[in-house]
């Protein structure tokens, strides 16, 4: 009878064990999300609107392109812009999803539109880069790049960044389209330029991440990863953040290139990452979604916070408990 209270009570033990360590590490409030990269820094940190409401999952309107939309949407001023596969970019009414313009290029519009000083700026299919009147739509200017642009513009001291599938990264004039500088690759740049204190980082097929002075194309350093670099680098605090196909997100001084750390992940790294309180939240085709940074150790989420030491513990007193029983 007295091992089976000791048994009982060790089970109890663990039981308590696995619930208590899952309690400790429930999820804080969620974080707001809108818009694709929020800056030319590609940091995905929004702050949220004070006295704003986070959305829930009730539809307020849709809008029907004519193909699919891998575009991402920029807001601004009560208009949503976004590019779709059938060809046009649109502007939509937040509040009722009406159609307020669109323009139509020659190709899939994969980028994700730039909304700066009243002008979108936008890639497509068709080699061009697009300017387009915010509120109208009217083309503003174009720029014929020599391949796809499915890279999307980051806007900064009025030049518009952005790479294409020609092997270049363009840097052109926010007003006039004129061609400011180009830094030739040895690969497709489907990444989107980051730009912060005056140097542009982008990646490339040729395995690159690329490190330029934005003002004349100079590079100042490139790293070289193991494979195709897709993904679109976020700049915070002097570091850049970065995935690449060959499974890993990379950790780099802003200044010099240097890795500071990589995190491997299962299969190729094509998310581009977002930066918010010291934690790196990326996702990788292996299916997982990754929070990585400074913190407690990461967590199993088969049994939520389960804690390995506690579970040891009971298991500990269970054997205890059979042996003193033979």
């Amino acid at each position: 009878m007295r091992v089976y209270k000791i048994v009982s009570f060790s089970v109890v033990i663990l039981l308590i064990s696995v619930f208590f360590a899952g309690a400790v590490i429930v999820p804080a409030a969620a974080q707001y999300d809108t818009q694709y990269q929020y800056n030319a820094a590609h940091t995905g940190d929004y702050s949220p609107v004070a006295g704003s409401t986070p959305p829930n999952n009730v539809q307020k309107w849709s809008f029907a392109t004519g193909d699919l939309v891998d575009s991402s949407p920029a807001v601004l001023n009560g208009l949503v812009y976004v590019g779709s596969n059938d060809h046009n970019v649109y502007a939509l009414n937040t509040t009722t999803g009406a159609k307020v313009w669109n323009y139509t290029t020659g190709g899939h519009v994969l980028s994700s539109p730039a909304v700066v000083k009243g002008v979108v700026f936008v890639g497509s299919d068709d080699n061009n880069v697009y300017a387009l009147n915010a509120t109208t739509g009217a083309k503003v200017w174009n720029y014929t790049t020599g391949g796809l642009v499915e890279s999307s513009p980051a806007v900064s001291n009025g030049v518009v960044f952005v790479g294409s599938y020609d092997s270049n990264v363009y840097a052109l004039n926010a007003t006039t389209g004129a061609k400011v500088w180009n830094y030739t690759t040895g690969g497709h740049v489907l990444s989107s330029p980051a730009v912060v204190n005056g140097t542009l980082y982008v990646g490339s097929s040729d395995n690159n991440l690329y490190a330029l002075n934005a003002s004349n194309g100079a590079k100042l350093w490139s790293f070289a990863t193991g494979f195709t670099v897709y993904s679109s680098p976020a700049v915070a605090n002097g570091v850049v953040y970065v995935g690449s196909d060959d499974s890993n997100v990379y950790a780099l001084n802003a200044s010099n290139g240097a890795k500071l750390w990589s995190f491997a992940t299962a299969a190729g790294v094509e998310s581009s990452p977002a930066v918010v309180n010291g934690t790196v939240y990326v996702g990788s085709e292996d299916s997982n979604v990754y929070a990585i940074g400074n913190g407690a150790a990461a967590t199993s989420h088969g049994i939520p916070g389960f804690d390995v030491t506690l579970a040891l513990v009971g298991l500990i007193i269970i054997a205890y408990a059979l042996k003193r029983k033979r």
